[in-house]
């Protein structure tokens, strides 16, 4: 019960990233975040340790946890992380079934869906599903997890780009080229599709960081 209580506290306060109503650099409050979340403050402070571990949430002495904020340097190291692992991936990844394309072609479907419907939290969960069907199906799991690492901790930063509408239009059709680049096999497409289609987050935050993201070539 209570691995269920701290399982369902770190989901929902990634939610609340997710949807803004938790910011970077944001304090985090123990007894308010249990009452806004229906649990006790144990599972809280469970769900806290485990998200600093994930690099989501940071915690300072007699301070306390706030909301991870990356600078602009850390957001681009951390997009840099992710081209050179997700290079790899791509590189290594088989040949994928015709099962897989359908699966990658449904979910980009229920994204547009979710996009016109500006359903901002569905979209994320779907992106998530749709990139970590492609990098899985690798089978280098270790890579992966630290993909997967990277992913979380920018997420807040990334669910700030979906909200803007062109955005949401451009990752469903770049969702489609990367498929069609998948299904003929063209890994270096896929992966130059992948790099356009990633660095446009750092790329459209970098203002609001304080600084310009110069992105890998």
């Amino acid at each position: 019960m209570a691995e269920t209580s701290v399982g369902r506290a770190v989901e929902l306060i990634r939610q609340m990233m997710r949807s803004q109503e938790l910011l970077p650099g944001q304090p985090l409050r123990q007894e308010a975040l249990a009452e806004r979340l229906g649990v006790s403050r144990v599972p809280v402070r469970e769900a806290l340790k485990a998200l600093e571990a994930e690099g989501v949430v940071r915690h300072q002495p007699n301070v306390g946890y706030t909301v991870a904020r990356l600078s602009a340097e850390e957001l681009r190291q951390s997009y840099l992380m992710r081209a050179a692992l997700e290079a790899v991936v791509l590189r290594e990844l088989p040949r994928l079934s015709t099962a897989q394309i359908i699966e990658l072609t449904e979910i980009n479907e229920r994204i547009e869906e979710a996009a016109e419907a500006v359903d901002v939290l569905r979209i994320i969960e779907l992106n998530h599903d749709f990139h970590f069907v492609i990098f899985r199906s690798s089978g280098l799991n270790l890579i992966v997890d630290e993909i997967e690492r990277i992913w979380k901790m920018t997420e807040a930063y990334r669910a700030v780009y979906i909200y803007d509408e062109s955005a949401r239009r451009r990752i469903v059709r770049e969702h489609r080229q990367l498929i069609n680049a998948l299904r003929r096999g063209q890994t270096e497409r896929a992966i130059a599709i992948m790099d356009s289609h990633r660095d446009a987050t750092p790329a459209q935050l970098a203002p609001a960081l304080g600084a310009s993201l110069p992105l890998p070539g």
